[in-house]
């Protein structure tokens, strides 16, 4: 069964005293937060090729929204679902919006792009180059490099009576291309795919030190003529089809989910087309062509000045330039795991208190990954169980367990092979820990399995101890070095029990839904969060201290907005560091006074989810995988640990504290709903330089 993002719960009907207007568009505001991405790409303060990275993640940031949440859009307004998103618009008038603002944000990324870094680019030797400017020595041997490695494999494909309109894939770049029959005059269409399996960016070769490169599709179109030989080539346009590419998996009892999965991923590649990118100029009737082969509206159409595709961009950002980007990111390893140069046993330094490590400032290699790996090779670990949502291609953790498995101890993997673009991966590790002898499970039926929990036992002395990590990103050693997320180690035997309980919800028929230290979803995060809430809101009231800080990617959920609502009344003072969508408003007289959102994009893409509570004094800190959305609260299985170590306390109050603090930059929201940036301090700067002078 497939639930709905925009369909809030039934239980979420507003109280009557809080005004009808109080959220903020989601989809807006996730436009807003890929648009502090771009701020940075216009940011002349940063070095140049970071800020091409910046470009090249707001272009792959749109592919994914059209991908899921436009499609998602459009598959309601085909059924004709008439409801209403929480602030009020209907279907349609949100596409509206959304397409208003998305080609605004292109023509933005487009502007930067080809006047601002371009040129500075080519100041700094690095230039993009089209067909006509080459000298004859280049344009030879670019010749033969067509000859050799592009021309075999191109497929033009000629559209008439006789060759149906083809398939375009998503996201591939192609060339509409209007040729002539000289004998007859007849005009003729035929399209042209630029093959993905060949550098976008093909080397020129240059003199002193100059980098330069030839665009991939301008190299095809200035050799159109040896593809359609005894035509005349009239004109040619580059256009780009984005799909629907969000599963719909049916999870019936009676099927092999992995089975369901693997014949729904094959379907992914046919969905519909959601959006038409359309480099400008083009000509009308080939666009009106494209329009109606590819079943899209007009309003489907965006119009893009210059290359499409900049995500392409990633490989300027990989050139060997290193006085054109950030100085290099070194990990340190946190200090309680390490002797000297010498690795500590993470047991016995679990066995003297909690350890809270902050990726990717702490290393993940020598923190979680060192964690499961003593694991896989401990003589007296007697199973290791792990949830496993994301991993990198080649995954020490999977390689971990793959030979604890061989070694003989219990190993019992949840993975989640739904997991959005990730399920061929997925599929592909479920299967090698199974070939290993390892237990794999896939999760309960309607729910993702995506909390991040690893836990150990090991036979010390006689005696069963349990060891756990939870966190709030991935087990993958190459995010951990750019997403910045949390993670606590712990010996406590409460935490120790509650995992177990866990898992035996997961990989059996347990039905368990109250924990000693942790809240899970789909039961129990929404309303421990909104009692926890109300509480400081009773605090306030009582003349009690009181205070609310939350630190997520997106804060969307009705019941928990208006809890936050009720709580501000009431005097509350709340801070809400959110990265991407934010549906409050905040600062609203009347409403929302007391309340401050802040967002932090920089360098690191700022991932943990954090909650604290003053209580009256005696603070609660809560850290775990759950955002603030339906789907983490009604759809997945999270959970969010209750920090009870002092000392992991302290680090994540100072690690607030300094992301709250004035002077930092950051962007601020307004009660409008507009975003304000805000110059200053880099946090994350701060706190790399804080983390390496504790480690000495």
């Amino acid at each position: 069964m497939r639930h709905d993002d925009h369909v809030p719960p039934e239980t979420a009907e507003a109280p009557a005293a809080l005004p009808a207007d109080r959220f903020l568009n989601r989809e807006l505001s996730w436009l807003d937060f890929n648009a502090r991405v771009l701020e940075l790409a216009e940011d002349d303060s940063l070095p140049l090729l970071e800020r091409v990275k910046f470009l090249a993640i707001f272009a792959s940031n749109l592919d994914e929204f059209y991908m899921v949440r436009i499609a998602g859009l459009k598959r309601r307004q085909s059924t004709g679902l008439t409801v209403r998103s929480p602030d009020g618009l209907t279907i349609r008038e949100q596409l509206e919006l959304v397409t208003a603002r998305t080609q605004e944000l292109v023509q933005r990324h487009s502007d930067v792009f080809n006047k601002d870094v371009l040129p500075r680019l080519e100041e700094a030797g690095i230039r993009i180059v089209h067909w006509d400017e080459l000298e004859e020595q280049a344009a030879l041997r670019l010749r033969e490099y067509f000859r050799d490695q592009v021309f075999p494999v191109l497929t033009p494909l000629a559209v008439d009576v006789a060759h149906p309109f083809p398939y375009i894939s998503g996201l591939s770049l192609n060339l509409a291309v209007s040729v002539r029959d000289p004998d007859t005059g007849a005009p003729r269409f035929a399209r042209l795919k630029v093959p993905n399996n060949v550098p976008r960016f093909v080397p020129v070769g240059g003199a002193d030190g100059t980098a330069t490169f030839l665009p991939l599709e301008d190299l095809i179109a200035a050799h159109l003529p040896q593809l359609f030989p005894g035509l005349d080539v009239l004109d040619h346009h580059f256009f780009r089809v984005t799909r629907n590419a969000d599963l719909e998996v049916e999870e019936d009892r009676d099927e092999d989910l992995l089975q369901a999965l693997e014949r729904e991923l094959a379907r992914r590649r046919f969905g519909p087309a959601v959006r038409l990118e359309v480099a400008e100029p083009m000509d009308p009737r080939i666009l009106e062509v494209l329009i109606s082969e590819l079943e899209v509206s007009p309003d489907d159409v965006v119009h893009v000045p210059g290359l499409l595709d900049l995500a392409a961009l990633w490989a300027l950002v990989d050139l060997d330039r290193p006085e054109l980007k950030d100085d290099p990111f070194v990990p340190v390893t946190h200090p309680r795991l390490s002797e000297g140069e010498s690795p500590k046993s993470v047991f016995a330094t679990l066995r003297e208190g909690d350890v809270l490590v902050h990726h990717p400032y702490h290393s993940f290699a020598t923190s979680v990954q060192r964690f499961i790996e003593q694991a896989a090779a401990d003589p007296n670990v007697l199973a290791i169980k792990q949830t496993l949502y994301r991993t990198s291609g080649d995954s020490p953790i999977v390689n971990a367990l793959i030979e604890a498995a061989e070694a003989g101890k219990q190993v019992v993997v949840l993975v989640e092979i739904k997991a959005r673009f990730d399920e061929e991966a997925n599929i592909s590790w479920a299967r090698s820990l199974e070939r290993a002898g390892c237990h794999v499970v896939y999760g309960l039926v309607g729910l993702k399995t995506h909390c991040k929990t690893a836990l150990v036992v090991r036979r010390e002395q006689g005696v069963i101890r349990r060891y756990c990590h939870i966190g709030t990103g991935n087990y993958n050693p190459k995010t951990a070095r750019i997403y910045e997320d949390l993670g606590i180690l712990t010996a406590d035997p409460r935490v120790g029990a509650d995992l177990t309980d866990l898992f035996n919800v997961l990989t059996g028929y347990s039905r368990q839904t109250n924990y000693r230290t942790l809240m899970v979803a789909p039961h129990g995060i929404r309303n421990g969060l909104i009692e926890k809430i109300r509480r400081e809101a009773r605090n306030a009231a009582e003349g009690r201290p009181s205070g609310i800080r939350f630190k997520a990617n997106s804060i969307v959920d009705e019941r928990i907005i208006d809890a936050l609502y009720e709580a501000s009344r009431a005097g509350v003072p709340i801070s809400l560091l959110v990265r991407g969508i934010c549906a409050l408003r905040p600062g609203v007289p009347g409403l929302s006074e007391t309340i401050r959102v802040r967002s932090i994009v920089g360098r690191f893409l700022e991932h943990s989810r954090v909650m604290a509570f003053t209580n009256g004094g005696e603070a609660e800190w809560w850290l775990g995988s759950s955002d603030l959305m339906h789907r983490n609260l009604d759809r997945r299985v999270e959970v969010l640990m209750r920090v009870c170590d002092d000392r992991a306390r302290t680090q994540l109050e100072e690690t607030l504290d300094a992301a709250m603090q004035p002077g930092v930059r950051c962007w601020e929201l307004g009660s409008d709903g507009s975003w304000e940036r805000h110059d200053g301090r880099d946090y994350q700067a701060e706190l790399t330089r804080r983390i390496h002078d504790l480690v000495g």
